[in-house]
């Protein structure tokens, strides 16, 4: 007779079994934690056990022998510097993770509008394949304020140029005061009076034979012009001869004219003519009534060039940098969403659309709430990433203005390596940052548990 053994209604196992189960889960727990040891060796080497000393160092004094409690939290923020340090950061984390996120946005639902979508992307994403040391140099040369280096401000003054006149004659000046005394305002008048029916020579120097206007003529024969009764008639000339030689406040054959300068005959205080010289450097003024006039050269004669905009300037330098940022995280963020985006249901989209909803209707009320999870994803990311940067903000502020641009990072590496060698003040704002960086991370992680379920 077969022999079953039931019990209850159920089969029973055989006596050793729950055993062997036991030894099958025991053995893949050892192998498991065998796999896993290296891991947690290598993260408690480079996380754990650093900030670890540095909570325990935060605590001690600069020399890390004598104990001063919250003494150094408490002098980090009673420092300017380090207040000025958690400004910026802030101004960082509103504007930069914001401002990237819209232009991601923007540009991932673009892109899928563009032929060459696969290049676009390749074109923007291509900044994240260069360093931050790189692109900290490249952009420190393009804010340069010299618009013969500072590409930003070549364009700027370019642009400037083309709507305003600017001066030819910057370093332009009397060769003594004997002719032409300067005003208060930069412009410079004769020293004394002139009548209609003279010509007046108007000695300048200072300036570079080579940087005449290309229209420069000799101005020897409209310095031998009589002026006829009832007009007074002058010249502006280099007085300087290319080589040596030529006399002094006289006009000589190799001297040439300074277009372009603007000239006013000036009575009783009164500008009551105005004229510009010509090729050679004349000017002529007619029809004017018997007197005693002054002839006077504009300050916007001698008006230095527009030299552009001064990025690295403690106002700007902050905005500069956030502008840095921008371009090698812009393509990151479009990528991320643009990924987002192509999963959305096209159906609703197509719903929407012929229900009557046009495009920024479609973008506002669909694709964003549908994008919702993704949009916070990399907004998340963005901050953390933003609370960290320290190589821009190191390598494109100049000296000067270090710390009108510093950061918690950069302010951290300064106290405790640069200069300051306070390391115990250092690790209290590595702690703040840990502590400021923490909740991002755990929102994160909570986002991406609840998006696997």
């Amino acid at each position: 007779m077969t022999a079953t053994l039931v019990k209850s209604g159920r089969e029973s196992s055989p006596p050793n079994a729950g055993q062997s189960d036991r030894r099958r889960a025991g053995r893949g727990r050892t192998i498991a934690v065998i796999f896993v040891l290296p891991a947690l060796l290598v993260l408690g080497a480079l996380v754990v056990y650093p900030v670890v000393f540095s909570v325990v160092r935060s605590f001690f004094d600069a020399s890390g022998n004598n104990f001063v409690g919250t003494g150094n939290y408490t002098e980090m923020f009673q420092d300017p510097a380090t207040l000025r340090a958690i400004r910026n950061t802030v101004i960082w984390i509103v504007v930069a993770p914001v401002l990237l996120t819209g232009l991601g946005l923007i540009l991932a639902v673009l892109v899928e509008k563009v032929r060459w979508a696969t290049a676009f992307k390749l074109l923007l994403f291509m900044p994240m394949a260069v360093s931050f040391l790189a692109a900290g140099i490249i952009f420190r040369l393009a804010y340069d304020e010299d618009p013969h280096k500072g590409v930003l401000n070549a364009a700027v003054v370019s642009v400037h140029d083309a709507f305003a006149s600017t001066s030819p004659y910057p370093t332009a000046r009397p060769r003594d005061d004997r002719e032409l005394a300067r005003d208060k305002d930069g412009s410079y008048r004769t020293n004394q009076a002139v009548h209609p029916g003279r010509t007046v020579a108007l000695p300048l120097v200072g300036i570079l034979p080579g940087s005449l206007p290309a229209k420069a003529e000799s101005a020897y024969r409209a310095a031998g012009h009589r002026a006829p009764p009832g007009e007074l008639r002058g010249v502006a000339y280099l007085d300087f001869v290319p080589g040596g030689g030529g006399t002094q406040n006289k006009v000589d054959r190799n001297e040439k004219g300074l277009p372009g300068m603007k000239v006013q005959a000036v009575r009783d205080g009164n500008a009551v003519a105005t004229t510009t010289t010509g090729p050679d450097g004349s000017f002529a003024f007619t029809h004017l009534t018997p007197g005693a006039y002054t002839l006077a050269l504009p300050a916007s004669n001698f008006s230095q060039p527009y030299a552009g905009v001064s990025w690295l300037g403690p106002t700007l330098v902050t905005p500069a940098i956030i502008g840095a940022y921008l371009w090698i995280w812009t393509g990151f963020a479009m990528v991320l969403i643009g990924a987002g985006l192509s999963t959305l249901p096209r159906d609703a989209l197509e719903a929407a659309r012929m229900d009557g909803a046009n495009e920024w209707q479609v973008f506002r009320r669909i694709t964003v709430p549908l994008l919702a999870p993704v949009l916070t994803v990399v907004f998340v990311t963005l901050v953390i990433n933003v609370m960290k940067v320290f190589d821009l903000v190191y390598i494109i502020a100049p000296g000067p203005v270090q710390e009108d641009a510093t950061v918690l990072a950069t302010q951290m590496w300064l106290v405790s390596f640069g200069g300051g060698n306070d390391q115990g003040l250092g690790s209290a704002l590595g702690v703040l940052l840990l502590l400021l960086v923490v909740p991002a991370m755990v929102f994160n992680v909570r986002r991406f548990r609840r998006s696997q379920r």
